[in-house]
């Protein structure tokens, strides 16, 4: 397995089997989740052969952990808990394939885009359903970080906190958005979007968690989730801020509340983000051969007039000027 260090990127490292000798691979896997979970028992299905990828960076204090690899069984020994120096929660965004997690007589069975939590401080079985490719982000979470978030008594239990009927959906577009953007985003912006995550995660296990942080988390983590479903949206030419309000359950007032928050409106939004999609389409070589009418109705205009007028304001120039630029 080779590992290897980002020189642009020095809190990330990834490791990769596919240059290893197959009878060798489950070893350097093993190896290499060591290193970035703590020390845990694998156990293959298949010794023939074992390709996988792992890939740790760095989120403040904590880190995500991304790993594909076939289906396999990962146990928490008595032992490994007792070799490990520090302890922290596994917080798993489940991408590909299934998993459950056993801990203290509990199950919890995750399917992609849900999110479950456990503890590394108790014996524990991941059992990843057999499959040819498998994926989790894996949020490394030191243990104080989370526990200060929440009441001095409170007694943690494995938990699938994308169910949460208030927060569920809002923990699961903010670990996908930290899965998606952690690789190209800086430090500082990684370690605040983290601590919204926790912030909420928090607020899942706990309604009474630290009440100071959790209207913050609340509004930063709905207006993420809303960003989201905007971009799913954006080349959608009816597209308005009640569908994009359904999109997240809430009310359409709060999403130009949201908006005017940030300093713009859901119309001004919109618009920005569709000329910014058509210039790049438009400077793109393999877009070359498409007329540029084409591409402003497959970014959701539909008045040519409108949206050259548009374009002029927003870039100083016609598209078609833009294109040859």
């Amino acid at each position: 397995m080779q590992q290897i260090a980002r020189p642009d990127r020095s809190r990330s490292l990834a490791w990769n089997t596919e240059d290893v000798r197959p009878a060798e691979q489950f070893a350097y896997y093993r190896e290499a989740i060591c290193q970035v979970f703590m020390k845990l028992t694998p156990e293959p299905t298949d010794k023939s052969s074992f390709p996988a990828r792992v890939e740790r960076i760095g989120l403040g204090t904590g880190a995500i952990n991304r790993v594909t690899f076939p289906g396999h069984l990962v146990l928490r020994s008595a032992s490994d808990i007792a070799a490990s120096s520090s302890s922290c929660f596994y917080l798993n965004l489940k991408l590909a394939g299934r998993c459950r997690i056993e801990q203290d007589g509990r199950s919890v069975d995750l399917s992609p885009g849900q999110v479950g939590i456990f503890d590394s401080e108790r014996l524990f079985a991941l059992r990843h359903s057999q499959g040819p490719s498998l994926q989790v982000a894996s949020f490394w979470v030191p243990a104080q970080l989370l526990r200060d978030r929440l009441p001095p008594s409170f007694e943690f239990r494995a938990a699938r906190v994308s169910d949460d009927p208030l927060v569920g959906h809002l923990i699961v577009e903010t670990a996908h958005a930290l899965n998606s953007a952690a690789p190209h985003t800086s430090d500082e912006e990684n370690a605040r979007l983290f601590g919204v995550l926790l912030d909420l995660v928090a607020l899942s296990l706990s309604r009474d968690g630290r009440r100071g942080a959790e209207p913050m988390s609340l509004v930063e983590a709905t207006w993420i989730a809303l960003r989201r479903a905007v971009h799913r949206r954006l080349r959608e030419p009816g597209l308005t801020a009640a569908a994009a309000a359904m999109s997240v359950s809430i009310s359409e007032r709060y999403v130009h509340k949201l908006f005017e928050r940030a300093g713009t409106t859901f119309a001004c939004y919109v618009m920005d983000h569709r000329l910014e999609g058509v210039a790049r389409e438009l400077r793109d070589p393999g877009m070359m051969g498409r007329a540029i009418g084409e591409i402003a109705f497959d970014w959701g205009f539909a008045d040519l007039s409108h949206f050259a007028r548009r374009f002029k304001q927003r870039f100083g120039c016609t598209p078609r000027d833009w294109r040859r630029g």
